[in-house]
C-alpha cells in the first residue's frame, strides 16, 4: 500500500476531510515514531494518513486533546532503557484514549557528518532514552566523551546534518535518519541489547459527551 508521507501542519488539519487520518507522531522525518506510525498505518490499512511531525509526547497529546489530529502514536517502555519519563509526565496531564500497544525493533547507529573520523568525535548527543539504550556502549567505547541529551534522535541527526550541532558531534540515531540527512554510520546497531524492542501508544481522542 501506498502511504503518503508529507508532514502536515496542525493549523492544516482542520481543513483536510475527516476521513483523513492525521497520524500525530513524537518525532521527525528518520525518527523511530516514524517508523512506529508506518508499521501501524500499513496494519491498520489506513487509507492515505497525513504524518504529523510533533517531536514530543507533549506535542502530540495536546494536538489529539484539541482536534488537530485523529491519532497520536509516542514511545512508552522500552526493554532496556525502562519508561519514557516524558511521555508519563505528558499522559498525567491530557485526555485520551489508549487504543492500542504495539512492539518496534530499535537498532541504534552512531552518526557523524561525512569524513568525520571517530578520534574527531568530542560529543556524543540523542534522546534520553537512546542514551539510556547504548550506556554501556557509550562507557565502554566513549569513556572521555561528553554525552548529551537531545529532543528526538532524528532532530539531533537533521541539526547536525545541516550544522546546528558542531562537526565534533556525533548522533545516536536510526539507520533511517543516516539516509535522509545523508550522515555517515560510524557504529552500527550499538544498543547493549541484540533484542531491543520499543513499546508504542496507539491514542485516540477522549470522547466527548453530547
Amino acid at each position: 500500500m501506498s502511504i503518503k508521507t508529507n508532514s502536515i501542519s496542525p493549523a492544516a488539519v482542520s481543513k483536510k476531510q475527516k476521513n483523513v487520518a492525521i497520524i500525530g507522531l513524537s518525532g521527525v522525518p528518520g525518527s523511530f515514531s516514524e517508523q512506529a506510525a508506518r508499521t501501524f498505518a500499513e496494519k491498520a490499512k489506513r487509507e492515505n494518513p497525513q504524518f504529523s511531525y510533533l517531536v514530543s509526547v507533549e506535542n502530540v497529546l495536546a494536538a489529539l486533546e484539541a482536534g488537530d489530529i485523529t491519532i497520536g502514536i509516542f514511545p512508552i517502555e522500552n526493554s532496556n532503557g525502562g519508561v519514557v519519563i516524558e511521555a508519563v509526565y505528558a499522559m498525567a496531564k491530557h485526555r485520551f484514549v489508549v487504543k492500542k500497544l504495539f512492539e518496534v525493533d530499535v537498532h541504534h547507529c552512531l552518526l557523524v557528518q561525512k569524513g568525520v573520523r571517530s578520534d574527531e568525535i568530542k560529543t556524543i548527543t540523542s534522546h534520553d532514552q537512546a542514551i539510556k539504550q547504548c550506556r554501556m556502549y557509550l562507557r565502554r567505547r566513549w569513556p572521555k566523551v561528553k554525552v548529551v541529551e537531545y529532543a528526538d534522535t532524528a532532530k539531533a541527526a537533521a541539526d547536525l546534518a545541516v550544522g546546528t550541532l558542531p562537526r565534533t558531534t556525533a548522533v545516536i540515531a536510526s539507520a533511517a535518519a543516516a539516509r535522509r540527512y545523508k550522515l555517515d554510520i560510524l557504529e552500527e546497531s550499538i544498543q547493549d541489547l541484540k533484542f531491543n524492542y520499543t513499546n508504542f501508544v496507539v491514542a485516540l481522542p477522549f470522547p466527548v459527551a453530547k
